[in-house]
């Protein structure tokens, strides 16, 4: 029979406390994740979010001038946990996502190139070697090496002994400045939000290793049609509460003890709940950011988890900044997006844009354009950042009424992701602590933060915790 957990203090009573009750603190990602998995196998699970919208750091937020999402997000074929926890949840995925071969592809007449995948199901490399055949704006130089660096890096089985930086990485193998500037150094600004002479060249192989190295669909390009709370997370909060669960946005945890061992206190405030309150949990997944899972285990009275807050709070910060820019629902880019040549030193920061129109009818005529490891971008004004980014995109694509935009709006998220240097330690989805798991795109793993890499972290957490004995 299912026993009360009672807080005094609060005078607040909880129903439904059993060995299988759950609490997932952060509805992001990694957090929704984890909760799925719970809740599909068969514990009570109880989602805390602070804020109103589920979804993390790739989320919808309101804005004045209609629903946008606060950065926009590529998903790749290779992406196996996210695209199975999508299924599971009931998310169409030729609905959610629209499906393109991998590519690179410039504005005419930029300087860029035009370097597209075959869309036929061949196997790798064939379809590498074939998009190097059909590629325009690359000279051969360029084409043998990009078939060396694929063929250096299959036979190494896309494995360093020692980690270095992508930078040294792409002189090791013999890069030409033009393959470096037009497809390696947007791929890793756009996989690792790390600048190549910063970012981990392990890291950029293991995602290179699943898409260009495997077979074609694995490096299929996913836009999401919809906005991302939509994608998943909400999708996922339905599961949930389909499954005797509950989701509860607008509730801050503010404090974790452990009582005895065997459960889990959690101080929780906020409107949604109606004030403070408390109650108990035999397990709970701990899926906020990393710098908030820190403050939340530092104060946990007679634990000790000096050590691995350190590891939480040694994280390096890095920026994205999306730039959305209307015009008359009629505008239209040839295709869904373009890579463009960025070039900070005369103010032309946008690295890629989006014709949102065609991902969603609803937002006919909405650019968006990004820039990743956007710290010196985001230096600048919003205005200033704006008619930059339209100048840059009427010159580019030689249409003057692309620097007058109807209305714009930036959004940068500070703490988008961390810098992933080399040898950069992640900590594990273990705390270290009975009944207590991390989940989060900052945990160990092969990528990056990306949403796969929160994915896989909040299916991992959620393993180890039902492998506990709770």
């Amino acid at each position: 029979m299912a026993k009360e957990g009672v807080d005094k203090r609060a005078g607040k009573t909880e129903p439904g406390l059993t060995s299988r009750s759950v609490a997932v603190i952060g509805g992001g990602w990694a957090g929704c994740a984890a909760a799925v998995e719970m809740a599909r196998a068969g514990y009570k699970v109880t989602l805390f979010e602070a804020a109103r919208t589920l979804g993390g750091r790739a989320r919808r937020i309101e804005t004045d001038h209609r629903q946008l999402d606060n950065g926009q997000h590529i998903l790749l074929g290779a992406y196996s946990a996210t695209l199975q926890l999508m299924k599971r949840i009931g998310v169409d995925r030729g609905q959610a996502l629209l499906s393109l071969p991998l590519q690179m592809r410039y504005p005419a007449g930029s300087g860029g190139m035009d370097f597209v995948a075959p869309s036929l199901p061949l196997p790798a490399p064939l379809h590498l070697a074939l998009a190097l055949l059909r590629a325009k704006g690359l000279e051969r130089a360029d084409k043998l090496s990009l078939a060396r660096f694929s063929t250096t890096a299959r036979w190494m089985g896309w494995t360093l002994h020692a980690d270095c930086s992508v930078s040294e990485l792409l002189e090791r193998f013999d890069q030409t400045p033009r393959l470096i500037q037009l497809m390696w150094r947007p791929l890793c600004l756009a996989a690792l939000n790390t600048p190549p002479e910063r970012a981990s060249a392990q890291v950029f192989l293991n995602v290179l290793r699943d898409s260009l190295g495997a077979k074609r669909s694995a490096s299929d390009m996913l836009l999401p049609r919809a906005d991302l709370s939509a994608l998943l997370p909400e999708a996922a909060a339905a599961y949930v509460e389909a499954h005797d669960g509950s989701v509860r946005t607008g509730a801050k945890v503010q404090a974790l003890r452990s009582i005895e061992g065997r459960l889990w206190q959690l101080d929780i405030s906020g409107a949604a709940v109606g004030g403070n309150w408390s109650t108990y949990f035999s397990g709970v997944v701990l899926a906020t950011g990393a710098s908030q899972a820190a403050a939340l285990l530092h104060g946990i009275p007679d634990c000790d988890t000096s050590a691995l807050c350190r590891q939480l709070t040694g994280f390096e910060s890095e920026a994205i900044t999306t730039c959305y820019l209307q015009y008359d629902p009629a505008t239209r880019l040839e295709l869904p997006f373009f890579a463009l040549l960025d070039d900070p030193e005369q103010y032309q920061w946008g690295q890629f844009v989006f014709d949102r129109g065609q991902l969603d009818a609803k937002q006919a005529g909405l650019l968006a354009v990004i820039i990743s490891a956007s710290g010196n971008a985001a230096a600048q004004s919003q205005d200033l950042l704006a008619e930059a980014v339209a100048v840059q995109l009427a010159a580019v694509f030689q249409r003057p009424e692309l620097g007058r935009p109807l209305w714009f709006k930036v959004i940068t998220e500070k703490r988008a992701t961390y810098a992933c240097t080399p040898g950069l330690v992640r900590p594990d989805n273990a705390s270290g602590l009975p009944g207590l798991v991390i989940a989060g795109d900052y945990t160990a793993g092969d990528y990056p933060a990306t949403l796969e890499s929160a994915v896989r972290s909040g299916v991992a957490a959620a393993g180890l915790l039902k492998g506990a004995t709770i």
